[in-house]
């Protein structure tokens, strides 16, 4: 079995978030995703409230995992705290998503996603770079 993880990208204004194509590991193996910040700093409370990692499985909703806020602080979801984890690069501005074993249940497309200073919601005008997240059998 394999894990393969293929990104979306979120452009908003000029910020852009940056993230590879794909990853591909095995159910257990540990995951990490970067998702690197172009056009504002993700230390700048005027600019950036925070930046969030959501997936989605195909054909579900989408998933809330968790959210670095702008001063380093961290919120996550509950039911995913203890298999994902969230930290930050300043020098780079590079934001890290980990997940520790992974199962074909947590195959979706996973989503880096900038989260506005002044309202807090997060901006979705234009995607590229999916990332899509999935387990395949051994042949």
């Amino acid at each position: 079995k394999k894990l393969f993880f293929s990104l979306f990208t979120d452009v908003f204004c000029a910020t852009e978030l940056i993230q590879p194509d794909s990853v591909l590991i095995r159910p257990a193996e540990t995951l990490i995703i970067t998702c690197r910040v172009s056009g504002a700093s993700i230390t700048d409370s005027s600019s950036h409230y925070g930046t969030a990692w959501i997936r989605q499985p195909a054909g579900k909703a989408l998933e809330w995992i968790n959210l670095i806020y702008y001063s380093g602080g961290v919120a996550a979801k509950d039911s995913l705290k203890n298999k994902f984890s969230v930290s930050r690069e300043t020098s780079s501005n590079t934001l890290t998503l980990r997940g520790e074993n992974l199962q074909t249940e947590d195959t979706a497309v996973y989503y880096c996603a900038r989260y506005e200073a002044q309202c807090c919601k997060i901006s979705a005008e234009t995607y590229k770079n999916s990332l899509t997240a999935f387990m395949k059998e051994k042949v």
